[in-house]
């Protein structure tokens, strides 16, 4: 499964997903900074639909709101 989350650093929200990750210990997340790659922030709007992050993208299906990410994310644990 690819995990891949679109976010910016000072986001709140992201920030919210973030600790989760990093408390959680998973490191199957690609993450894509849209403040640093255009294609990125491209393919956010593109393929998600709209200019909102943080985005989880789940084999390619975006996922938005950090809650629900969140929640998303302890109910399919990293596969080890």
């Amino acid at each position: 499964m690819k995990l891949e989350l679109y976010m910016f650093p000072t986001c709140p929200f992201c920030r919210r997903v973030f600790r989760y990750l990093e408390s959680s210990g998973r490191t199957d997340v690609e993450l894509h900074n849209i403040h640093e790659n255009e294609e990125d922030f491209r393919r956010l709007i593109t393929v998600g639909g709209m200019n909102q992050v943080p985005c989880l993208f789940i084999d390619g299906k975006p996922l938005y709101e950090s809650l629900d990410i969140i929640a998303w994310l302890k109910a399919h644990p990293q596969e080890p």
